[in-house]
């Protein structure tokens, strides 16, 4: 994995270099650290891992990275896949995406059971609103239906993020 996200550094690196060059050009690229060569900086700097990055200027926390794009043909929703309780991974292959109903998707973080299960049922509510309302329902809606649900169990520890 490192290899191949050095590999982009360092294309972008060059990209960057061949286009800073020209001012407008340089706006319009990627940005990178302002170092000689951004791709080592990174992998020197950056680097994550439990004990792995005691000594690095930048600590990450550890979590679930979630990322959606909207474009002009719908989305991309992309999560990592792995499972882990403090320095134990449990499973490098877990599904943390959730399919809500056929037009709603949500994302896990945090506890596996808690996200699946009021997922679950949020897919149980919006059933039931189109049910009753003969209308999909909006994702705004969907997450006002799952924010109002988990207010209600406030301070009860649930340990979820999601985003739908």
């Amino acid at each position: 994995m490192l290899a191949v996200g050095g590999q982009i550094l360092d294309e972008a690196s060059a990209k960057f270099r061949r286009n800073s060059k020209d001012k407008d050009a340089a706006n319009d690229s990627f940005m990178l650290p302002n170092v000689r060569n951004p791709a080592e900086y990174c992998r020197m700097n950056l680097k994550c891992g439990y004990g792995v990055d005691s000594n690095q200027a930048i600590k990450f926390s550890k979590g679930t990275t979630t990322l959606a794009f909207k474009f002009q043909g719908g989305i991309i929703v992309s999560v990592d896949s792995r499972s882990t309780m403090g320095s134990y991974i449990a499973s490098g292959s877990v599904k943390k995406i959730i399919e809500i109903n056929p037009y709603l998707l949500g994302t896990m973080a945090g506890g596996a059971a808690d996200c699946s299960f009021w997922e679950r049922n949020l897919g149980m509510q919006c059933r039931m609103f189109e049910l009753r309302n003969k209308e999909r329902i909006s994702v705004a809606a969907a997450s006002k239906l799952l924010a109002n649900t988990m207010t209600q169990y406030r301070g009860y520890g649930f340990s979820m993020g999601t985003m739908i």
